[in-house]
């Protein structure tokens, strides 16, 4: 009894301030609650002592895995509205009709014209078969084409002579053959004449690229020009 009333003369003697004080409890963890205490004493003014207590528990990571599952939930629930209001504002994209069943679309090469690598160069080009009158349209586009070359020639690119060469010369003789089959008995025998000696001229062109000989090259190519100026004049 003495003590206790010395501990209380002490806390009365001393001036009001804040304490901050804990209370350890049995099982590792902390109590911590805000208190106010007040120390009456015999003739002076009333005194107020505040303990101040702070609580740490010991089971902290429980609490962390409690917020992390809650901002998954948080975030899926985020995704699902994202999702929903993309799909929302989904515009629908016009698709056209197919293109036809031979010929590919307009302005671009015929994508159904295999060809077998396998075979000779003058018979490896499957080409789509075309009227008489669009054979001879298309027989001047190659003629144009195959004259084009003389600028690859000047520049010794005698790769791509060779590979333009070959690819519009199959052209050309493909349509040829449809035009002299549908001109009259007495017009095929020039023709057939015209045609054949084009492409002999155009052989020795490809070989002069072959072997990489600008002379050859540029006297074969006035050759095949001029057969070619020929056959025109007879296709009209």
């Amino acid at each position: 009894m003495a003590q206790s009333m010395a501990s209380m003369a002490g806390l009365r003697g001393s001036s009001p301030k804040v304490l901050e004080g804990s209370l350890q409890l049995a099982g590792g963890s902390r109590l911590e609650a805000p208190a106010s205490l007040r120390l009456a004493g015999g003739g002076g003014p009333a005194r107020y002592c505040v303990i101040k207590a702070r609580a740490q528990t010991a089971d902290g990571e429980g609490q962390s895995g409690r917020r992390g599952v809650l901002g998954l939930f948080t975030a899926g629930i985020a995704g699902v509205a994202f999702v929903n209001s993309v799909l929302a504002e989904a515009k629908p994209i016009k698709i056209g009709p197919p293109p036809a069943p031979s010929g590919g679309l307009p302005g671009t090469l015929n994508s159904d014209e295999p060809r077998d690598l396998d075979l000779p160069i003058k018979d490896r080009f499957y080409i789509q078969p075309l009227s008489p009158a669009e054979a001879a349209k298309r027989a001047k586009e190659s003629v144009k084409d195959i004259l084009n070359v003389k600028g690859l020639i000047d520049k010794k690119q005698w790769p791509y002579v060779k590979n333009d060469l070959r690819l519009k010369a199959s052209y050309l003789r493909y349509d040829l053959n449809t035009v002299i089959a549908a001109k009259p008995t007495e017009e095929k025998k020039a023709l057939k004449q015209l045609t054949s000696k084009l492409f002999s001229t155009i052989d020795d062109l490809d070989h002069a690229a072959k072997i990489k000989s600008s002379a050859e090259a540029e006297k074969y190519y006035s050759e095949t020009k001029s057969a070619l100026d020929d056959l025109l004049v007879k296709l009209g």
